[in-house]
């Protein structure tokens, strides 16, 4: 099969199915009738001499040879419609259109007010959708043109991604202002005898400080795990637990943050994109505002 023997519309459908996993969603975000997606698939399922996706009682399901071309087939669209976007000159003030990040809730908290400020003064038609995915699904989705952007600690490894570092966090141990037994200065001793918050998405394991104080033979208490990062200092603020967290939550809810008696690596985030929307006008301007945003 050759590339000018078939229609290049064929994998826009292609795409769309294999993101919905349904023809009637399909349709409806390609704004066509289902029969017209039924009649594109059937006319892929000629072109690759396959079903490209089986009908069960989850939905459209893909074949092995869609789950083959599926990555290729995005970025190629991708770098189709970068190819479109190029030459045209991005306006932000006349811009229309939705950019979608991967955050957590504590990336949520440092990229969206500043970043929703000056799309207010400078892009007010551009509008934001954040969501949390599984770092697996991250470079596809990037490749896809699902997602923009995402935010994240520096262990996305794709070679198809550009990352910037976009901010650098200290960590702190943060009590309630009027804590009974923490005063100014905390000594290895007063850390260990503390009650723990623990922050993680995940259901056991350690964290950063965990690994650093193991590395010296210590153990902390850890008397609660949450998985939100803003959940944690508004616990610690009504009770006489502890958590180790970036000095810029503790000082946004008003707690006393202390210097650890340990050291501990800093918290840095990445600012991640695909690389075939780097020459993206409207990509490249988001990015380069966003990076002169955060301190």
């Amino acid at each position: 099969m050759r590339l000018n023997q078939v229609d290049l519309n064929l994998f826009v459908v292609f795409d769309a199915i294999y993101q919905e996993r349904n023809l009637t969603r399909a349709a409806e975000v390609l704004n066509l009738s289902q029969p017209a997606v039924s009649n594109a698939l059937s006319r892929l399922r000629s072109s690759f001499n396959d079903r490209l996706f089986v009908r069960t009682p989850q939905g459209m399901v893909p074949t092995p040879v869609a789950e083959n071309i599926v990555g290729r087939a995005q970025e190629a669209l991708q770098l189709l419609n970068t190819c479109v976007q190029e030459g045209d000159v991005f306006q932000p003030e006349q811009a229309v259109k939705v950019f979608r990040f991967s955050m957590n809730d504590l990336s949520e908290a440092l990229v969206l007010p500043p970043l929703l400020e000056h799309l207010q003064e400078q892009a007010p038609g551009i509008s934001l959708s954040s969501y949390a995915l599984r770092r697996e699904e991250v470079s596809k989705d990037l490749a896809s043109g699902v997602l923009d952007f995402a935010v994240d600690v520096p262990v996305i490894n794709d070679p198809n991604l550009c990352h910037e570092l976009l901010s650098t966090e200290t960590y702190v141990c943060a009590v309630r202002q009027d804590h009974p037994s923490v005063k100014d200065v905390l000594s290895m001793e007063q850390y260990l005898a503390l009650g723990h918050v623990h922050i993680s998405s995940r259901r056991r394991g350690q964290g950063h400080a965990d690994i650093a104080l193991n590395q010296l033979g210590y153990t902390r208490n850890i008397h609660l795990r949450v998985q939100h990062y803003l959940s944690a200092p508004r616990i610690v603020r009504h009770t006489d637990l502890a958590c180790t967290m970036p000095t810029r939550l503790a000082k946004a809810f008003g707690l006393k943050g202390l210097s650890l008696p340990f050291e501990m690596p800093k918290l840095e985030w990445h600012l991640y994109w695909h690389k075939s929307s780097d020459g993206d006008q409207a990509n490249r301007w988001l990015r380069e505002s966003l990076l002169s945003l955060i301190p």
